[in-house]
């Protein structure tokens, strides 16, 4: 699964918040761990369905 964060993204948490492996906040804009994608991808479906913007894009390698 690749896991990419869109320049819509508001930097509001929930991710971090849901998945703290793979999910890190800098600055006003969330980042993606790629090294804990795999160990995690129920919790990236998660995060990518609760962001309030739709800014989590999942799609396979």
């Amino acid at each position: 699964m690749k896991v990419s964060i869109l320049d819509s993204c508001v930097g509001c948490g929930a991710c971090a918040i849901i998945n703290p492996e793979a999910f890190d906040i800098q600055g006003n804009k969330a980042v993606v761990n790629e090294e804990k994608i795999s160990d995690t991808e129920d919790l990236c479906i998660d995060a990518a369905i609760s962001c309030p913007v739709n800014a989590i894009e999942l799609s396979e390698c």
